[in-house]
């Protein structure tokens, strides 16, 4: 076997079996210069982002009082045995709340902020001291981010949480905000009969100073660690585009006066509304779409690279999607990443009976994005008549064909090119050689009747 088959062999085999241990993650990210569609780590190389999140990942969360403990560590395991590197570590701002009638109350703990009262919230605890940090909150932040680090994974934290406060029924009332639930006199801004998402506007300066003052905190905790990037909130909506704006900004500028800076994202409203005009135009670094402009979830566009696109689920489905997205997002010049229940008595939606096939194969999409020149591949869906092809011209092609068994052609400039087969539905090689090829069009067929991930190198 000749030393360029052998680098081929090995190039699977890392593909397949998952390569060497995970390494410390580098960084900070900050925007690729000659690959805008991706992260870089400041090394040169293009980082590819992708993995599984789920909703117990910072706080404790769920149906009985106090809610199960979340093994945050068997989470590691369980992101490194299938090769991702990116979660959304989730914020929820409710102590306690009730989804929908007749449903058995949630529970979350911990919160940013101490329960001193004096006197008791509407849940029947302790007042918030919206002055006084929970340290162990912080604490908590801090020992689960720096240990995602050591496993080479990013982290994207959660600041703040919208989707709470625009469908739980009175969701603001179980809000530390809300005036009942503090002692720090939130009624001379919030009135009793305000509506819950009204605290992620620009209408309250001593609210919004209260919110900043969290924020500083968390860069505080944070700002040292090379794996960090920030998510405003999730899910909130148009009223609060403005302070989402303006958050960003504040984000950006209290960490120009610290050692680090990280990305900072800007999240969708979710599915029913289309709002990628507003993401675009924020002052956000990155940013998940949802599926009513684009289709994000059967035919994703091609990346342009005026933001860094992360495709969540949570955002197209809540949980859905499968191994076609992933490949599709992929060799679109995107970074998908998945709502997972991992847990099978998830508190919300149940485990799809494809997930294990999804979290494979966006732990087979890093490896390979790990293994080829990414920040010269730029989506060039018009090489390949499938529509999915992510190329550096002339040196580097990868195609997918989401049609089992049909043939396909892909536009390639003259030279000699490695080929190898993959079959995602099995992780497995399906197929190798080499080829000669004059410019021009040229044909291929998988050997196997399954969907097909195409890599051409030259030799």
């Amino acid at each position: 076997m000749n030393s360029n088959r052998i680098r081929f062999a090995l190039f699977w085999y890392g593909l397949v079996c998952g390569g060497l241990l995970a390494e410390p993650a580098t960084g900070p990210l900050h925007v690729c210069p000659t690959n805008p569609r991706y992260f870089s780590d400041g090394t040169g190389r293009a980082i590819y982002l992708t993995g599984s999140h789920t909703w117990s990942s910072l706080q404790e969360l769920g149906i009985t009082n106090p809610p199960p403990a979340f093994d945050f560590s068997s989470y590691l395991d369980f992101l490194e045995r299938h090769h991702h590197n990116f979660i959304r570590l989730w914020r929820w701002e409710f102590p306690h709340w009730i989804e929908k009638s007749k449903q058995r109350p949630f529970y979350c703990e911990p919160h940013p902020w101490r329960r001193t009262g004096p006197g008791e919230a509407l849940d029947g605890r302790p007042k918030f001291d919206l002055q006084k940090f929970d340290e162990g909150y912080f604490d908590r932040l801090r020992t689960r981010t720096e240990a995602a680090s050591k496993r080479g994974i990013y982290v994207s934290i959660m600041l703040f949480e919208g989707w709470g406060l625009r469908f739980v029924p009175d969701g603001e009332k179980a809000h530390p905000f809300y005036p009942s639930n503090n002692i720090n006199h939130t009624k001379i801004d919030l009135k009793e009969g305000f509506k819950g998402i009204e605290l992620f506007t620009l209408s309250f300066p001593r609210i919004n100073a209260l919110q900043e003052a969290y924020v500083r905190k968390v860069i505080d905790t944070v700002n040292d660690l090379d794996n960090v990037l920030y998510e405003i909130a999730n899910e909130s909506d148009f009223s609060t585009t403005e302070w989402q704006y303006h958050m960003i900004r504040f984000v950006k500028e209290y960490e120009a006066t610290k050692p680090k800076q990280h990305p900072v994202g800007m999240t969708s409203i979710g599915y029913g509304v289309d709002d990628l005009e507003r993401l675009l135009k924020s002052p956000a670094d990155w940013i998940s779409p949802n599926p009513d402009h684009f289709d994000y979830k059967t035919n994703p566009p091609a990346a342009d690279g005026k933001k860094v696109i992360l495709p969540d689920t949570d955002h197209l489905w809540g949980v859905g999607g499968d191994v076609a997205w992933v490949w599709k997002s992929f060799l679109r010049g995107n970074n998908p990443i998945y709502m997972d229940p991992v847990d099978p008595r998830s508190v919300w939606e149940p485990m799809p009976p494809n997930a294990e096939d999804v979290r494979n194969n966006l732990g087979y999409a890093r490896r390979l994005a790990e293994r080829i020149d990414l920040a010269r591949m730029k989506p060039t869906p018009e090489l390949a008549n499938t529509g999915y092809c992510l190329a550096n011209p002339g040196a580097e092609y990868v195609i997918y064909q989401p049609k089992p068994g049909e043939a396909f052609e892909v536009v390639l400039k003259a030279g000699s090119y490695r080929y190898e087969w993959f079959d995602p539905s099995k992780g497995a090689i399906g197929g190798e050689g080499t080829i000669e090829v004059t410019d021009g069009s040229r044909q291929f067929r998988a050997p196997f009747n399954q969907d097909a991930v195409l890599y051409l190198k030259t030799r």
